[in-house]
């Protein structure tokens, strides 16, 4: 056989997509590769032919937002995002990748605990009975797409602070059914051995990488010459990764051994970083790394539990819970929502650190949005191109606890289903169920309804 005809051999080689890399102990989900691909002539064709393979992902925050804090700066006439405001700043540069739908609520739950538990069910929480009214959006897909992927779905969540972190309704934004929540990931580590490592065999505590790294060879050698890219920059990822969780276990063991974690904080668990900042990160990278393996295509991702009292000292001038910051009209520091030891100066300087808080978190989002952007996949699309991100709250304004015009953007290309940039404006309170129906059929489920909604809010 020739040089070219064993070149075109390779190409034509094609493995499942379902192919794992195996080690000892170990195997990696692979993102999307060329070789996965209808055989064809060449690397090029493949990529102007494959279809795409879309994900979604909800991404929940509490306690809301202030007035006029999701409000654009600038629209055109045609509805097109122009600037943003000066709290949603870090995403001004992926603004073109956003949807910001408004007069959206969820007629039968709003609040801490049951707008929380119901954000994604479309139904009223019933507290006697347990129940959210309903299977959430995400487990109505994970049932629908679960032979396509290692896992259904993934539940995550930064493990919460303050009061209600064994709260029920608070803790969970995803139901299997009405009565039954699914327990939420908030280990970093434990997330990462979830998608790649199967056993606790031997060497187990090697790098997975390495463990690995003979089958990866292998794979590099049928593949086109963008698989190899691929590949080497997918395991460069995860060793990556495997290093910040290593630092970052080292860290909090040292912190706890000197005495640094003060009482405005809770102890994390072993595995859960001392640094909200780089634990978040952790989190995104996990989901990023879910969704780039196509380990699973849908996600939910909870930033704290639905009455976060987290302290959010390490932004400059923030002092306060976020419960109690959400409350930015009340300043003496002796409600039932203080802890009894902050007190303000103004109205206005409360409101500023309670903006502070959302911007820090839009922050976190633009992190996973950009590196959803810099993956391509052999359609042609970046891997938020092929992406539904929906990211907000279960309550409008924190102060008065709002239940209309709820804090809600969609981040993504739904793979070619959704026209972003824009924001979309509803004429007259509209259901989230209607967005929920949206997000499913771009993932190719196939419902006529969710929730109490049959007509989806259009996003192309």
């Amino acid at each position: 056989m020739t040089r070219q005809n064993n070149s075109q051999h390779r190409i034509a080689t094609k493995i499942s997509r379902r192919t794992m890399l195996q080690g000892i102990g170990a195997a990696i989900s692979l993102p999307m590769l060329d070789v996965m691909s209808p055989a064809t002539a060449s690397a090029q064709t493949v990529m102007t032919t494959t279809a795409a393979t879309p994900r979604m992902a909800y991404i929940y925050f509490p306690n809301g937002v202030a007035k006029g804090a999701w409000e654009p700066a600038k629209v055109g006439k045609d509805g097109a995002l122009q600037k943003l405001n000066r709290w949603m700043k870090p995403l001004e540069s992926l603004k073109e990748h956003l949807i910001i739908p408004t007069n959206i609520w969820t007629p039968r739950g709003n609040g801490h605990g049951a707008g929380t538990a119901t954000w994604l069910t479309g139904g009223g929480y019933d507290e006697r009975r347990i129940s959210a009214g309903g299977v959430s959006v995400d487990q109505f897909a994970a049932k629908q797409l679960d032979e396509q992927t290692l896992l259904p779905s993934l539940e995550l969540s930064v493990k919460g602070e303050g009061y209600f972190t064994g709260n029920l309704p608070r803790n969970c934004i995803s139901w299997k059914n009405s009565h039954t929540p699914l327990s939420r990931e908030t280990e970093p580590r434990a997330v990462f051995d979830r998608m790649f490592r199967t056993s606790s065999g031997a060497g187990i505590d090697n790098s997975v990488v390495d463990l690995v790294l003979e089958n990866a060879k292998q794979l590099r050698r049928t593949g086109s010459h963008q698989d190899k890219r691929k590949i080497d920059e997918y395991l460069e990822s995860i060793r990556s990764i495997e290093k910040r969780l290593k630092f970052a276990e080292t860290r909090t063991q040292q912190a706890i051994k000197a005495g640094d974690l003060t009482n405005t904080l809770t102890r994390p668990r072993a595995g859960i970083p001392s640094d909200h900042a780089e634990y978040m990160k952790l989190m995104l990278d996990m989901l990023f790394l879910a969704f780039w393996s196509d380990a699973t295509r849908v996600c939910t991702l909870m930033m704290d539990h639905g009455q976060s009292n987290r302290y959010f000292d390490f932004i400059d001038g923030c002092k306060g819970t976020w419960h109690a910051l959400s409350h930015y009209r009340d300043i003496s520091g002796r409600t039932e929502d203080d802890d009894g030891k902050t007190s303000w100066s103004s109205v206005k300087s409360k409101r500023e650190m309670y903006n502070s808080v959302t911007q820090w978190h839009h922050q976190q989002l633009a992190y996973l949005l950009k590196k959803m952007k810099s993956v391509t996949e052999p359609d042609g699309n970046t891997l938020l191109d092929n992406s539904t991100i929906c990211y907000g709250s279960s309550i409008s304004d924190g102060n008065s606890h709002g239940e209309h015009n709820l804090p809600l953007l969609i981040a993504g290309g739904g793979g070619g289903a959704i026209r972003s940039g824009r924001i979309l404006k509803q004429k007259r309170p509209t259901s989230m169920s209607k967005i929920h129906l949206a997000v499913l059929r771009t993932v190719g489920v196939k419902t006529r309804k969710f929730g109490e909604t049959t007509r989806a809010l259009d996003l192309s």
